[in-house]
């Protein structure tokens, strides 16, 4: 059962300002809908005692405890394994994805003093260093630094030799960009294994973000749907009807809601 305290603190915090949005409890929140046992406050207690056994406020003693002593590092054999992205499970077991390893990082470094940014690079999350903007961090890689021409190379690795790349995908994003890329990580996963009951939170979740649009409304009205929850889909297209600037579009929106809420009598 979805936690609703944890869905509810997670749109409370998603809606600060950005600089106010704490990456580390919003994260910890995705992983309670997974685990309803789960304690943020407990998670972020992970993070200080990790963050206590750093020697040094700079990046190459950062790297060291969390990549070397503690040997954080990525799946690349079971590599969508859920537990890879719940920060809970990556703090437990030292395995992850790149976001929710480079989480771990920022998070880590945010405490001991080491600036770092999230760099979401299409095909493989990085991290930046906030006093040389010209070093990155490919933590899936076991915290391997990284040049701009070094963080190409792995964008080719994942897309192919031809692939465009653009310079923008180094800049660095802020929370909300992170929040967003990992809920749609788990969207993926979902969608691929078939879990609705999976896919219908994470997309609760992506659709209350601030930035999200239509798109992610009506997706989520067609999984409620899918699960014979007609009501609660028809009350979203009935919202997105009323906010709809083209009035046709606002008519075919308030007619399908119609047509599901049919299926109720």
């Amino acid at each position: 059962m979805v936690p609703v305290d944890a869905t509810a603190r997670f749109v409370e915090l998603v809606h600060r300002p950005e600089g106010a949005i704490p990456l580390d409890e919003a994260a910890l929140l995705i992983a309670a809908h997974a685990h309803p046992d789960l304690d943020p406050a407990a998670g972020q207690a992970r993070l200080d005692e990790i963050a206590g056994g750093v020697l040094g406020s700079t990046l190459d003693a950062l790297r060291r405890h969390l990549f070397v002593e503690l040997g954080f590092t990525g799946d690349d054999v079971h590599y969508h394994d859920l537990r890879n992205s719940f920060l809970d499970d990556v703090l437990e077991r030292r395995v992850g994805i790149p976001i929710t390893l480079s989480v771990v990082m920022i998070e880590v470094g945010r405490r001991v003093g080491v600036p770092l940014s999230g760099v979401s690079m299409p095909g493989h999350f990085l991290v930046r260093d906030g006093i040389d903007p010209d070093v990155f961090v490919d933590a899936f890689a076991r915290g391997a630094v990284l040049d701009e021409a070094a963080c190409r190379q792995r964008f080719h690795q994942v897309h192919g030799p031809g692939a465009e790349f653009d310079p923008a995908f180094l800049r660095p994003v802020g929370t909300v960009a992170i929040i967003t890329r990992m809920l749609g990580n788990l969207e993926g996963i979902a969608t691929t294994s078939g879990d609705r009951d999976l896919l219908s939170w994470v997309l609760t979740l992506r659709s209350s973000m601030p930035d999200a649009g239509g798109a992610e409304h009506r997706k989520l009205a067609a999984v409620l749907a899918s699960s014979g929850r007609f009501g609660e889909a028809a009350g979203i297209l009935d919202r997105l009807a009323g906010e709809h600037p083209d009035e046709a579009s606002s008519a075919q929106l308030a007619q399908a809601a119609h047509r599901l809420r049919a299926k109720l009598n």
